[in-house]
């Protein structure tokens, strides 16, 4: 596939886990728990073909960062549930997932720079 199909798919579907997990914290409604899952865990597998799709097509081989972009990565599919299962522990997930996502997108930015 071409470069700006997996930058698409990469990102959107970045962004569209990070709402649909915060959604999550926002309305812990047990209902509504494998509707989100099937939903962050669908987002999260385009995210990761995306990323490696990208790093297939831009030959840049597996950098440090890419390494701490699937940490990043795991962390936030790993806490897409907890809030489910401890919803007095909300605003400690939604810090640890606003982190998780700077230290991710910083990552790429200062990462590829050095």
């Amino acid at each position: 596939m071409k470069l700006p199909i997996y930058q698409v798919m990469h990102v959107a579907s970045m962004v569209l886990m990070t709402a649909f997990l915060f959604q999550a914290f926002a309305n812990p409604d047990p209902k509504n728990k494998k509707r989100s899952a099937m939903l962050i865990g669908s987002l999260a597998l385009l995210m990761l073909i995306g990323g490696f799709g990208l790093l297939a097509t831009l030959h840049v081989g597996f950098p440090w960062w890419v390494i701490v972009k699937g940490i990043c990565w795991l962390g936030l599919v790993a806490i897409s549930g907890l809030g489910y299962r401890k919803p007095d522990r909300i605003p400690l997930l939604t810090g640890v997932a606003i982190a998780l996502i700077l230290i991710a997108i910083t990552t790429v930015y200062f990462g590829r720079a050095l």
